[in-house]
Parts: C-alpha cells; sequence; structure tokens
C-alpha cells in the first residue's frame, strides 16, 4: 500500500524512489503537518510560481505571506487557498508603496507561529527563510536569492531611491547593515537551502557559508508552442529596475535604428524609460499569458541585460522555439546554450554595454542558423514543471527521512510520532 504524506501529490509526477517506500511505509500515526512560507503575494512572477509548484506537491499545506494583495483574477496558483498574513497587511500604504515596511519585516516574519507544523517550506526572496522553527521541525528553504539590496545591490538599490549620500543615506545604510546581520543570522535556522540556481548557490555560500541543493524553477513548457516563421523584432521581457539594465537595450536599439524592439516590462522607473525610448523601441505593460506567449513565438529573438538569478523569460523563449540573446551572467549560463555548443540556443554578449549587446546582435544575425526551434525547445526541457515537482518532492522525502532517523536516535521512541509523515504516489 503506498505511504501517506496526509497529502497527494498529482498523477504526473512519479513516484518516490524505492528506496524510501519501506522505510516510509513502516511509519504509523497522524500525517505530517506542513506550512509554506512566502515574502508576499503582489504579482505572480517567478517566485510565485515556486510556491504554486509547493502547494501541488502538498496541497494540504497552510500559506503563510507577509502581504496579500493578489487580485481575484490572479489567486488560482493558490488553489483557492487563504493566506495567513502579518500586520503589515492592515497598515497604511501597505499596498502601495510597500518598502516602506521594509525594516519592519524581519521583526514582523518572526511573528508567525509556525510550532504546529512539522515540515516548514519556505519560498524567499528576501524574508521567508527568517521565520522560527523549533528543534524537532524540519526547515527547508528555497531562496530564490540573498536579500538583494542588502548584499550585492546595496548602492544600486541606493541610487534607485535617491540616497546615494546625505544623512538620509547613511540611516539607511544603517538600516542596511542590520538587515544583514539578520539575514546571516537567520540562516542558522534553516536545516536545508534549495537554490535557484548555480549562480545563487554560489551567492547563498558566500553570504551564508551553506551549501544548497540546486533545484531550477519551475516553467510550464506545455503551455508554449513553437513558432517556426518569425517576424522582424526583438523582445524583451523585463522589470525597469536599474539592475534589470534596460537603459543597455533604449541605448542599443537608439544606434540600430533599423530593427524594432518591443519591451514588456513595468514597476521601478517606467515613466523614465518610456520617456528615453527611441522611436523604433515600443514599450508595453505586462500582458496577459496568452499575450505574452503570442510575443515570444513571433520574437525573432529575446533580449537579456541583466545578470538574472535564473532568467524565466529566457526559458520562456526556447519552450517557444525562440533564440536568446543574453549577457554571459548569472542564470543565463545554465538556461542558455551559446554558439559553438553541440544544440546552441542562444548567443551571449560579455559585457552589460550597448556596444557588447549591438555586436551580439550582430553575431545572432549572421550565424543565428545554427540555432533551431527544436534545439531551443529541447532544452527549455529540461525546466519543466514536472521536473521541479519530481526533485523538490524527491528533497523533501530525503530531508523528512534523515530528520525523522535523527530524532529517533537522539530523542528515543516517544518523539518518533513525528516520523508519521507518509506519501501518496500515483
Amino acid at each position: 500500500m503506498a505511504a501517506q504524506w496526509g497529502c497527494a501529490i498529482l498523477l504526473d509526477t512519479p513516484s518516490a524512489p524505492a528506496r524510501l517506500l519501506p522505510r516510509l511505509a513502516a511509519l504509523s500515526g497522524r500525517p505530517a503537518r506542513v506550512a509554506v512560507v512566502h515574502d508576499w503575494f503582489t504579482e505572480y512572477y517567478g517566485s510565485e510560481r515556486v510556491v504554486e509548484e509547493m502547494l501541488r506537491c502538498f496541497p494540504e499545506a497552510d500559506l503563510f505571506a507577509l502581504v496579500d494583495f493578489l487580485p481575484a483574477e490572479r489567486r488560482s496558483f493558490l488553489m483557492d487557498k487563504p493566506v495567513h498574513t502579518s500586520l503589515i497587511q492592515k497598515l497604511p500604504w501597505s499596498r502601495r508603496n510597500l518598502r516602506l515596511y521594509l525594516p519592519f519585516m524581519p521583526l514582523t516574519v518572526e511573528q508567525f507561529d509556525l510550532s504546529g507544523y512539522d515540515i516548514v517550506l519556505s519560498s524567499s526572496m528576501a524574508f521567508a527563510k527568517g521565520v522560527l522553527t523549533g528543534t524537532n521541525q524540519l526547515h527547508i528553504a528555497y531562496v530564490h536569492s540573498p536579500i538583494r539590496q542588502g548584499w550585492e545591490y546595496q548602492h544600486v538599490y541606493l541610487r534607485e531611491i535617491g540616497l546615494s549620500w546625505g544623512l538620509r543615506s547613511l540611516v539607511v545604510r544603517q538600516l542596511l547593515h542590520r538587515l544583514r546581520l539578520w539575514d546571516v543570522r537567520t540562516a542558522n535556522g534553516v536545516d536545508h537551502f534549495v537554490a535557484n540556481s548555480h549562480f545563487i548557490r554560489r551567492r547563498i555560500d558566500k553570504v551564508y557559508r551553506r551549501n544548497a541543493a540546486v533545484i531550477h524553477p519551475p516553467v510550464d513548457v506545455a503551455s508554449f508552442t513553437v513558432r517556426r516563421e518569425k517576424d522582424d523584432f526583438y523582445l524583451a521581457v523585463t522589470r525597469f529596475d536599474p539592475d534589470k539594465r534596460p537603459d543597455i537595450l533604449l541605448d542599443a536599439f537608439a544606434t540600430l535604428t533599423d530593427r524594432r524592439l518591443i519591451v514588456v516590462g513595468g514597476d521601478t522607473g517606467g515613466k523614465a524609460i518610456r520617456r528615453r525610448a527611441p522611436a523604433n523601441v515600443t514599450i508595453l505593460p505586462w500582458q496577459s499569458a496568452a499575450a505574452l506567449r503570442d510575443l515570444l513565438g513571433r520574437a525573432r529573438a529575446v533580449l537579456v541585460a541583466a545578470e538574472d538569478d535564473f532568467g524565466l523569460a529566457q526559458v520562456e523563449a526556447q519552450a517557444s522555439g525562440t533564440p536568446v540573446i543574453a549577457f554571459a551572467g548569472g542564470g543565463s549560463l545554465e538556461t542558455v546554450s551559446g554558439l559553438g555548443a553541440a544544440e546552441p540556443t542562444g548567443v551571449f554578449f560579455d559585457d552589460q554595454t550597448a556596444d557588447s549587446l549591438i555586436e551580439a546582435i550582430h553575431r545572432f544575425e549572421q550565424h543565428g542558423g545554427a540555432i533551431t526551434p527544436d534545439n531551443c525547445r529541447r532544452n527549455a526541457e529540461r525546466f519543466d514543471r514536472q521536473v521541479f515537482r519530481r526533485a523538490f518532492f524527491e528533497l523533501v522525502s530525503d530531508a523528512w527521512t534523515a530528520h525523522v532517523d535523527r530524532l529517533a536516535e537522539g530523542l528515543g521512541p516517544v518523539d518518533a510520532t513525528l516520523s508519521n509523515m507518509t506519501k501518496v504516489s500515483p
């Protein structure tokens, strides 16, 4: 008889490794209780897709976040679950300007009472991994990145908010300093780290001095259709934050006046980007899923100027059979195969400058025939959501079994009641 987790994994997810089943099937008693913790729900981006797959693996889990401002039409991925939110949810201006409350988020996330759960799964790009857990609880943190504003992008963040110098700048720098101390301290409360790329795995090692498994974020490859005939435009899908380097795209196409670029994006700096865009660049707001799939399929190539942690847009482009022209850094080196590879799917440029991007576009136009839609699609399938689901489910299974064994060895049979977590597999 299949073992039970107290939850059911979807039928398209393969069974756990056979070596686990005898250990899990021998256990009895109540199922383990699972909590999923996310930073905040304001949009449906890559980190929210990770939460979606966590909930598909463990549909009986309870869900926590600092705030939940998702509109009704974008909530389906939460499987109709209520979100347990923090005090910040009810504070003034939190919906319009959440970053006002950044200094209070470390303390706030520690106020979630998770003592009734056996397993805590956090999806963290800032604060979620800082939840408090006890000795007998297992905390697995899926980290999209250590807090960007506090570490590598502190100076970019200060420039963005106009606080590069002055007394107010000193105050914010002190707050960021304290945030770094908190970030490192709370890493000690995590039992297992999971990184969304090898690039972030290295950042976790640098910041926390902890090892991490790597499970790339899920992409719904099946929802994209390969289009072999391309239209005559380039496409970029990006936020307008300074670290995403939209300026490189605009400067490049200010020179490439005979090429068209469509930029889909938004957030900070949108007005300035629109004012700066040359005539051959069209700026579009965030598009519906169907409209974005259409653009990705029709584009001649997708451009990526940022050093992305992973890079969802470039994988979705390849799922549509579309090549990628990307900066040679960050997660793009893991998701794109450059010219010279056995099955190339894109072209890299070495410097985050307009000149370097222009040179890469010229190389693509000269040698892009080696990049086929089939190559792109096959490469994207490595990141399909089924791949994520299998890997994440197995990681939690292995970690829980090892955790139970340690509890049984150290605390005796009375504490082995926590080992009653088993799984349902198809």
